[in-house]
């Protein structure tokens, strides 16, 4: 519980000024997490003798978040891009003896696509007008969502959310986390409209809070499936106490892109 409480801190420390300036400090930050993440999903795969493109992932993530965060137009041909170099690869591969090259193809893809272009929200998000403002909102309800789930979890969890999944996740940490998650989004809603630039109401943060409260469990669930496929608990070691970086951005992933678009055709 130290180490993770003295991690947690630590990203704290590293993520406040790099919302607050945005730009390339924030861009490195996420290309950070989100790079060696691919690397993990990558990993994962390897384990069951899948053989995914490391290189071709990892680069792929890579360019697609520089382009959301620098060049928007340049997304969509880089995505594109990326999967015919991937098919590429993997056709070679298995000209060259890999008879599960096809399914190596489709997990390089998936890997393309949801830590490159799906993980991108996150900076979209932050591209949006007040983006600093609304970012550390959003991040800030799926993290106390997470905390009172685990903790509540922890002590009064009796009935199993998805026992092959994740089966530490209880409904009683799951609505703890959906109560303690939307009550925070609607005080912080308040708070920042006071304090800062933000046109929110208590209404609006008390449905952003549910959505993302609600909703963002899928990602750690989503992680979770590759992880009990891989047969391993975490996704890696990068974080002491917390396991990989994967694990400590599945939830923002669906965070990122909830909270875009819930913003952005909802209250901008």
């Amino acid at each position: 519980m130290v180490r993770r409480t003295l991690t947690a801190l630590l990203l704290f420390a590293l993520l406040l000024p790099a919302v607050y300036f945005g730009g390339i400090p924030f861009f490195l930050l996420v290309a950070a997490f989100i790079g060696i993440a691919a690397w993990e999903y990558d990993q994962m795969f390897r384990l069951r003798a899948f053989q995914p493109s490391r290189i071709v992932t990892i680069a792929a993530v890579l360019l697609i978040l520089a382009a959301r965060a620098f060049w928007p137009d340049a997304a969509t041909i880089i995505l594109t891009l990326s999967i015919l170099v991937a098919m590429v690869f993997h056709l070679l591969s298995f000209e060259g003896g890999r008879d599960q090259a096809a399914v190596d193809f489709a997990i390089t893809v998936g890997g393309i696509a949801y830590l490159g272009w799906v993980a991108a929200y996150l900076i979209d998000l932050r591209l949006l007008p007040n983006g600093s403002w609304w970012l550390m909102l959003v991040l800030s309800t799926v993290w106390v969502a997470d905390s009172a789930a685990y903790f509540v979890g922890v002590r009064f969890g009796l009935h199993k959310m998805f026992v092959r999944l994740s089966p530490k996740k209880s409904w009683e940490g799951y609505a703890a986390g959906v109560i303690a998650g939307t009550a925070f989004a609607a005080i912080l809603s308040r708070f920042f409209g006071e304090i800062g630039p933000l046109e929110i109401s208590v209404w609006q943060g008390i449905l952003l809070g549910l959505v993302l409260s609600t909703l963002t469990t899928l990602g750690d669930l989503g992680e979770s499936l590759v992880k009990r496929f891989a047969g391993i608990k975490d996704s890696g070691t990068f974080l002491p106490g917390h396991g990989g970086a994967f694990d400590r951005i599945d939830s923002l992933i669906w965070a990122g892109v909830l909270g875009y678009y819930w913003i952005r055709f909802m209250l901008i």
